[in-house]
């Protein structure tokens, strides 16, 4: 018999206790010496993106069953960072990650589990069940509850496709009549799943494919399609598999920190830069590499965004392409396709279905395959119909989108441009550099300079937004809101989009060593590292100076003099303890996120908890 982790909890005469108590769950006698597998479920009726996530738990666990495993499911928290968003909920969000990676080492520990599915989708929760994964090291698989179909409206006759973006720039813009306002809020999350664009949840999801940790199609196929039914049983299936192979033949090539490599973490870098995907990656990367112990950092990021090429431009850098066009030009191994054209890619790695890349693009590619299930899997879209029903429908495509010259996937020869869509900016502002999503930004601002504007709160500078108090040509600065200065590093879509609604997104800067949602768009630079409170330059601007961005040279300036920059360092070290802090802020912090801010690191290294206080 395999000696599984759970055998300790089963095994011998002083384990009746445990026994009976594993009876009383529903295992049988002919179930011990099975592996007990934990279905890592993140169903929440707050976010839609889990709305849908109840039965699918289920789904997978008679799955497991039917393979010759026990399956045990158990609940994450999840926080939706939209409704979070705009008020002190979002503290919360980013230490939301640390704290559901460690309920899992948790519950999997504490119960001698042997592997896991883990079932996620949106925002901090996949990042949160990764970081769990290489803590674990046992056999995962995961799969996600798919994105939402894009929204639609008509106006004028025309069909105009939108998302949570277009409702939160509406609502702020004065020339948009309450009805067609109506009409946006109504429509803008048509269905259950992830925002339709390239934000956060969906760049997560198609970061997964190339990290090797879930199948082809799970970042891309809508959460309402029939097609994603067969993702989570193809789970359920590999999971027995993987799980056998390990403790019955040792197979231990296939476990996460096998599987996540530095190689794998280039390889899912070189995707989001090549999609234009949201910087919140960057940090969830950067934390992966921490907790996998890998040297993979911030240059090496500032290298690969150099040399990749913007391939695919989705929502919110355009109004043209969501998630279900991305599926139907061949989805994340489209993307991988032609990127391993141009020798970018380490294709040697392997993924958990036990393919190499290179087998798996091989496999998957629509533009080399013959193979008419994969056609028609690549062909699934929207059906158009509101819903919280997943596997609802199995609307498909009369034909595939190839065309890599205008498509939604395009090839190197006419990309985008020629270096991608992420860029690491560094200077004296950043010393250890800071990210911007050159997607969302027009050709004519990548060099910008401009007066900066400070404010030590997203709320106060959502307020001299609203108020029209940034004119053309500022730089708006939010210091004091990373993951020690908020504390939790805030999540700041609303002011770039009011700054959108305002008409400021293109004559404008915003800079803050908080983060960003992927639904961001225009010259936002994000990540300031250090941040204000670990001392900073960003702590030392004064509103009227001068601040010089050129992306195009990678630099983030601050126009002063050396002996200047000494002589304000001496005016904030003067106020001693409050020194480095907001001086006019007023926030009522809780005592968990006092926690949070007494180990949180700055944003250039993924924002990880400092482990020095504790050894």
């Amino acid at each position: 018999m395999p000696i599984y982790r759970s055998s300790t909890t089963i095994n011998g005469r002083n384990m009746a206790g445990a026994r009976a108590l594993w009876r009383a769950t529903g295992v049988q006698d002919k179930d011990f010496g099975k592996p007990i597998i934990a279905v890592v479920n993140s169903f929440t009726e707050f976010v839609p993106g889990h709305i849908h996530l109840r039965e699918l738990g289920k789904l997978v666990s008679n799955q497991i069953y039917k393979c010759g495993g026990i399956p045990k499911e158990f609940n994450t928290i999840a926080i939706d960072d939209g409704i979070a968003m705009g008020h002190s909920g979002m503290l919360y969000s980013l230490p939301s990650r640390e704290l559901i990676a460690d309920s899992i080492e948790y519950m999997i520990n504490a119960h001698c589990v042997d592997s896991m599915v883990c079932i996620s989708n949106c925002d901090k929760i996949t990042p949160g069940m990764l970081l769990a994964a290489l803590r674990l090291n046992i056999p995962s698989v995961f799969v996600s509850g798919g994105p939402m179909e894009s929204g639609k409206i008509i106006v004028d006759d025309h069909i105009i496709k939108i998302d949570l973006v277009d409702a939160i720039a509406h609502g702020a813009n004065k020339n948009t009549s309450s009805r067609i306002l109506s009409k946006i809020e109504h429509s803008a999350c048509p269905t259950c799943g992830s925002c339709s664009g390239m934000f956060t949840a969906n760049s997560m999801n198609c970061l997964t494919e190339a990290i090797g940790l879930s199948l082809p199609g799970n970042g891309t196929v809508l959460a309402t399609h029939a097609d994603r039914k067969d993702l989570f049983l193809q789970a359920g299936k590999i999971i027995v598999k993987n799980t056998k192979d390990y403790y019955q033949c040792n197979e231990r090539s296939l476990l996460p920190k096998n599987l996540v490599t530095r190689s794998t973490l280039k390889n899912a870098m070189i995707l989001d830069i090549a999609m234009g995907g949201s910087t919140n990656t960057v940090l969830h990367l950067l934390a992966m590499a921490h907790e996998a112990k890998i040297n993979f950092s911030m240059t090496d990021i500032d290298h690969l965004s150099r040399i990749v090429p913007h391939l695919c431009k989705l929502s919110p850098s355009t109004t043209k392409y969501h998630m279900e066009d991305l599926h139907r030009s061949g989805g994340v191994i489209g993307i991988l396709s032609e990127l391993n054209k141009i020798n970018l890619l380490k294709t040697s790695v392997f993924n958990i279905l036990g393919l190499t890349l290179q087998e798996t693009i091989k496999k998957y590619d629509i533009l080399n395959i013959s193979n008419k299930d994969i056609f028609r899997f690549y062909s699934s879209g929207p059906q158009g119909v509101k819903t919280l029903v997943p596997f609802s429908q199995s609307f498909r495509w009369s034909k595939l989108d190839t065309d890599r010259i205008h498509g939604c996937i395009r090839s190197k020869k006419y990309a985008y441009s020629q270096d991608g869509g992420l860029a690491v900016l560094t200077g004296n502002l950043a010393i250890r550099g800071c990210i911007v999503k050159t997607a969302a930004i027009d050709e004519k601002n990548m060099i910008f300079s401009g007066i900066a504007k400070v404010y030590e709160s997203q709320d106060e500078a959502v307020n001299a937004i609203l108020n029209y108090e940034i004119c053309s040509g500022d730089v708006v600065v939010i210091r004091y809101e990373g993951p020690r200065g908020g504390p939790g590093m805030q999540e700041m879509l609303y002011p770039t989009t009011y700054l959108k609604s305002m008409g400021l997104d293109k004559k404008c800067a915003l800079i803050t060593d908080g983060r960003f949602s992927g639904g961001t768009s225009g010259i936002s630079i994000g990540h300031i590292s250090p941040e204000a409170a670990t001392k900073g330059l960003i702590a030392l601007v004064y509103t009227g100076d001068i601040i010089n961005i050129n992306i195009l040279q990678r630099s983030i300036t601050l126009q002063i003099s050396a002996q200047e920059i000494q002589r304000r360092r001496i005016l904030e070290e003067k106020r001693g303890k409050k020194s480095y802090t907001p001086k006019y802020r007023v926030r009522n912090i809780s005592d968990s996120l006092r926690m949070y801010s007494m180990f949180a690191t700055s944003a250039d290294t993924g924002a990880v908890r400092s482990l020095k206080k504790i050894y």
